[in-house]
């Protein structure tokens, strides 16, 4: 008996206003979100400010060295605290000067010793979870969240085979990419490489090999592996020596980061900030170690900024553009059994997880 075609999900959960509130306050709040990277945070009272599902958030080190992450508001009369990066001994209310210790406990405000009955010991700032996941930090509105290693199961240990120097690795350039579309068009269009031969061409030929190319989910993971091109195609030069040199490899966390390995054990990421039903801000981050400036790294941004990035946004914002036409109807996934480059089983594992976010 023949199985069920799998379509494609409706346009609604694309374009309708109240399925990206729902998402923001169900989904983007009960998931592991990419926050920033720890050698942002090397200093006591470092810090640094970001928006993740519509809540101002900031994370800082304490003096213990933990990283801590606490919703960004006053806890007197929810005023803002910080804003953008920088370093403070303590967090000082703007407003009316109430101060907190890098811990989140209250530690004084003007006049409220002479408040009987104030005790400032029961007040502090919202703490929200936070992970370090090789030096990258992840939080997680959600405080009974599983822990990201129960979400990604093997995919630390594996980014600790590929990435050997990833103790060492510090962000080099964030490439930001405003996309008109919404965030789940531009994660698919990231999740499947069916399209990739056709519109990619630097990629196809340049970085990887698209007849090995496969992607398959690993929890709520999706694993892309695939061999290099020909050493004589590559579009860099690259070090064939280290392990994995001759592969690329990603891994991408649901609901919105991605770790991906280029040839040459070249450590890139993408992670998706939603703003809107139909706009998204996508980054694109290129690390080395200690920071250091490197040419390879820099022409490699550049020229993925000018191919593959320009020739995707192009891509989803067509796709948004389409799922508002009255004539669509969501037509089948291309399913095949073997999985491949040319098979869409990736979205349709992906699909389901957006419909579980929604529909329950």
């Amino acid at each position: 008996m023949t199985a069920p075609l799998t379509r494609s999900l409706d346009a609604r959960y694309y374009t309708d206003p109240a399925v990206f509130t729902a998402e923001r306050t169900g989904l983007l709040s009960r998931t592991w979100q990419f926050a920033g990277h720890a050698s942002q945070l090397q200093n006591t009272g470092d810090y640094f400010t970001f928006d993740m599902a519509g809540q101002s958030l900031f994370c800082i080190r304490g003096r213990d060295g933990e990283i801590r992450t606490f919703y960004n508001v006053c806890q007197h009369r929810a005023h803002e605290l910080l804003s953008g990066s920088g370093s403070t001994r303590v967090v000082v209310c703007p407003y009316h000067a109430w101060t907190y210790e890098l811990t989140g406990a209250l530690r004084a405000g003007p006049n409220i010793r002479n408040v009987e009955g104030f005790d400032r010991s029961t007040v502090c700032l919202t703490q929200v979870r936070t992970e370090l996941f090789l030096g990258f930090v992840f939080v997680n509105l959600d405080p009974d969240a599983a822990p990201m290693d129960s979400w990604f199961p093997g995919v630390r240990a594996e980014l600790e085979r590929w990435v050997h120097n990833w103790q060492r690795l510090q962000p080099l350039e964030w490439v930001e990419i405003p996309e008109g579309c919404n965030w789940k068009v531009s994660v698919e269009n990231y999740s499947e490489c069916y399209h990739c031969s056709l519109n990619h061409p630097t990629f196809a030929t340049g970085v990887v090999k698209p007849e090995t190319y496969d992607i398959q989910p690993q929890g709520y993971c999706l694993r892309h592996t695939t061999e290099c091109q020909n050493l004589d195609a590559m579009t860099y030069e690259i070090d064939a020596t280290k392990p994995h040199a001759k592969e690329y490899s990603s891994w991408f966390l649901w609901p919105m980061f991605s770790f991906q390995v280029y040839p040459g054990n070249v450590l890139n990421t993408y992670h998706w900030r939603a703003t809107g039903p139909d706009t998204v801000t996508v980054w694109r981050g290129w690390y080395s170690e200690d920071g250091w400036d490197d040419d390879v790294i820099r022409r490699l941004a550049v020229q993925d900024r000018a191919t593959t990035v320009e020739e995707d946004i192009h891509l989803v914002e067509s796709v948004q553009r389409g799922l508002r036409s009255r004539g669509y109807v969501p037509g089948p996934l291309v399913v095949d059994p073997a999985c491949g480059v040319n098979s869409e089983h990736s979205i349709k594992v992906l699909q389901q997880w957006m419909r579980e976010a929604v529909d329950v």
